[in-house]
């Protein structure tokens, strides 16, 4: 009973030459089998009888009997196949293991052969004393020999040495091209020759420039001359000598006396951001506590910008603790770019100009009467002042000031009629100084 080999697997071998184990983890019970043949790919088996009692109970309890003979046979089939794979692979392997115990020994025996022979080669070749390589380095390198090399070598150099030297005394001897002494002079006179030219050039550029300095020294001198005649006119000019600071403050504590106000010069004394604040004008402080406070800033030198100016009233504010700031210069070339006077920034802070030469303090007071009314509007919670006529009566002072700005450039400029246009502005004063009176008898009456 042989089975064919199939395309679908391994052959089948006689079941006599299975190991009895193999049959033992699937069935107990060997199967009769009265005809076996493999026809068209098929495994044909008839009048099949199976006594176990696991198969039969199986196969009843399944609603085909036919199917599980099938997978049963063929799930039997496949085991059965990996069993003799694995036996096969085990016996493939201990066969390997064999040739190679085999395989290493003979290796062991043909090195140990080979390394023998290679040892004699070796002290054949490199032995001490009758090697062939020692041989052949006495011949060629010893002492005792006249062809070694190091002699011919010694005398090859001496002879090269002969020859240089009589070529180097030649070179140097002539007065040619050939001869590096003589291009070594003529380099440096060259060398010296340029830097001598060099040298003279840059004493001359130097005396040029001694000169130069001479003169801007002279120059500089002369203004410095010019500059104390400056200071000194300035000095002069000024009321019995009082600095810009000092007069700002005069002017503004006379305008602050008129109102019942408290001026305080604090140039002098440091705040938590130092001395920023040159003037605090407490509003009517002198009737009582203040009910509001500006603080005025002094400053009659040019090139300070607008957001610099700006932040210098920020932290003059904060340092004196006060409600309104206003920034006080010569002139309005003094003011930062982008500046106008009398006009407010920020609702809390404004630019204005004063001259104590000018002998008026129209505009200051103006800027004083601005500020206090925007301290006192801010501070009048229950709305007993008329804001809205207190902003007219302050644009109208404004108004009237910018005329009286072109009047005072009418003047400058103009040589006739100066009488008349004095007495405009005259006018004009009065009118600003009405306006101002207004503001004061409008927060008066709040």
């Amino acid at each position: 009973m042989r089975a064919q080999r199939s395309h679908a697997g391994p052959p089948f071998r006689q079941v006599g030459r299975v190991p009895y184990d193999v049959f033992a983890m699937e069935a107990a019970t060997p199967l009769p089998f009265s005809s076996v043949a493999v026809r068209n790919r098929r495994l044909v088996i008839d009048t099949l009888v199976v006594d176990d009692e696991c198969a039969v109970r199986l196969a009843a309890e399944r609603e085909e009997p036919a199917r599980f003979v099938t997978e049963a046979i063929e799930i039997g089939a496949r085991v059965l196949d990996r069993e003799l794979a694995s036996a096969n692979t085990d016996f493939v392997r201990l066969e390997f293991e064999r040739a190679a115990r085999e395989l290493k020994q003979e290796f062991t025996e043909r090195a140990k052969g080979v390394a023998d022979r290679l040892d004699e080669k070796v002290d054949e070749a490199f032995g001490a004393e009758h090697g062939h390589v020692a041989t052949v380095l006495a011949r060629h390198f010893g002492d005792e020999s006249s062809a070694a090399v190091q002699h011919r070598v010694k005398a090859v150099l001496q002879e090269v040495a002969g020859t240089m030297r009589e070529d180097l005394r030649k070179q140097l001897t002539s007065d040619t091209q050939d001869n590096p002494i003589v291009a070594i002079q003529r380099a440096s006179l060259k060398v010296v020759r340029e830097n001598a030219d060099q040298q003279a050039a840059n004493l001359r550029a130097m005396t040029d420039k001694l000169e130069a300095l001479k003169l801007e020294v002279a120059d500089l001198r002369a203004d410095k001359q010019r500059l104390a005649e400056v200071s000194a006119a300035e000095e002069r000019g000024t009321a019995k000598g009082r600095t810009y600071e000092e007069a700002v403050f005069e002017a503004l504590d006379a305008l602050a006396t008129s109102r019942g106000d408290a001026c305080e010069a604090l140039g002098d004394l440091r705040g938590d951001d130092g001395k920023k604040g040159d003037v605090l004008v407490g509003v009517d402080a002198c009737t009582g506590p203040p009910r509001g406070r500006i603080v005025f800033e002094a400053k009659d030198a040019r090139g300070l910008s607008r957001p610099k100016a700006l932040d210098y009233l920020d932290r003059a504010l904060s340092n004196r603790g006060a409600d309104y700031a206003v920034l006080v210069m010569p002139s309005e070339q003094h003011l930062p770019a982008r500046s106008n006077p009398l006009r407010e920034v920020n609702g809390d802070k404004l630019f204005v100009t004063f001259d104590p030469q000018d002998g008026s303090t129209l505009t200051l007071e103006v800027a004083y009467s601005l500020a206090r009314a925007r301290v006192l509007l801010a501070r009048d919670g229950e709305g007993g002042v008329d804001a809205g006529a207190v902003r007219g009566e302050v644009e109208r002072a404004v108004n009237a000031l910018e005329d009286v700005k072109r009047i005072k450039t009418q003047l400058t400029h103009a040589s006739n009629g100066v009488s008349q246009a004095r007495e405009i502005l005259e006018g004009m004063e009065t009118g600003v100084k009405a306006h101002l009176s207004a503001i004061e008898a409008l927060l008066a009456a709040g």
